[in-house]
């Protein structure tokens, strides 16, 4: 008989893994990179004021890339602006992700087709996570997709089994787009 195998009344204790707790933890304080190129960055502003409220859900604005562990690309990337974006992704610490905001992130915008000087999406220079359609996206669709992202970050492992050099042929994970 082991301590789990008792029946407990009291409401206060609650069993969990330490996986579970450890990701409810990390999924539920997440600071996000004051980072933004173009239009989009206003409505991550707004996100982050009054009506919406960033902070009830444990989303922190950093100014440090090195504090941060959430980039959010808001605007238009040039070609210019990608080896600096590629450099602040560098700086954050494990484990970082990124969020894709808006049509000139995403896939270049209203520019790709006529501007040379505009990257055809952020996802050419570093790893996007979660995808936010829109020119620009409403803040509700900014705060959905912190809510996938909260939603992939809960169901990660954080113990992985050790990768030999057959096994070396893993997939990445996929990219979420919010509707």
């Amino acid at each position: 008989m082991g301590l789990l195998d008792k029946k407990y009344h009291d409401s206060n204790i609650i069993i969990v893994s330490l996986e579970s707790a450890l990701n409810w933890a990390r999924k539920s304080s997440l600071w996000y990179e004051q980072f933004g190129l173009a239009c989009c960055a206003i409505e991550m502003m707004a996100t982050a004021a009054s009506d919406y409220d960033f902070d009830r859900f444990g989303i922190i604005p950093r100014s440090s890339p090195r504090q941060a562990d959430v980039m959010i690309v808001a605007g238009t990337v040039t070609m210019k602006m990608a080896s600096r974006i590629e450099r602040l992704y560098e700086q954050m610490s494990e484990p970082r992700y990124v969020i894709s905001m808006g049509s000139c992130s995403n896939s270049g915008g209203p520019y790709w087709e006529h501007g040379y000087h505009v990257l055809k999406g952020v996802d050419k220079v570093i790893p996007v996570d979660v995808y936010v359609p829109g020119c620009p996206p409403r803040p509700e669709a900014l705060l959905e997709g912190f809510l996938k992202l909260q939603e992939r970050i809960s169901n990660e492992t954080i113990i992985e089994p050790r990768e030999t050099e057959q096994e070396s042929t893993e997939e990445e994970k996929e990219p979420i787009e919010v509707e």
